[in-house]
């Protein structure tokens, strides 16, 4: 179900609870609201359709990647860039790292640790600070 983005800032700024497999329709409604979105945005976090679990779901060079529980376990190179948000106004710099080693469960729940670099890492930050409360 395509659900509508949040705005409230206050909200956006409370870190999110664990995801259990209770969470898997948050996770499809996460996918189809990317999806609905697809021509400006690459990313989203639980938390920008109002539900304060750690799941994000994020354009994998042209597929949907869904994580529960993500976590950076690693990084490298950090550098500087600008980004955006559907759920909030304008454009803001921030640090990322080009490389990332992120612990996450996949749809199964069974978890995982894999490597992103360049462009893939970068949206996986920004959607993990989502999680952690961070507005970018």
């Amino acid at each position: 179900m395509v659900r509508e983005i949040m705005k409230d800032p206050i909200f956006l700024a409370q870190k999110s609870a664990p995801a259990t497999a209770e969470d898997s329709a948050i996770g499809q409604d996460l996918l189809d609201t990317l999806a609905a979105h697809k021509d400006g945005c690459v990313g989203m976090a639980a938390n920008m359709i109002g539900v304060a679990k750690r799941i994000i779901v994020f354009d994998d060079e042209g597929a949907y990647t869904l994580m529960y529980n993500p976590e950076i376990v690693k990084c490298s190179q950090p550098y500087e860039a600008e980004e955006g948000c559907l759920s909030l106004p304008g454009i803001r710099k921030t640090k990322r790292y080009r490389s990332i080693k992120v612990r996450y469960q996949n749809l199964d729940f069974a978890v995982r640790l894999k490597t992103f670099t360049g462009w893939t890492a970068q949206i996986i930050q920004h959607e993990i600070d989502h999680c952690n409360g961070i507005l970018i």
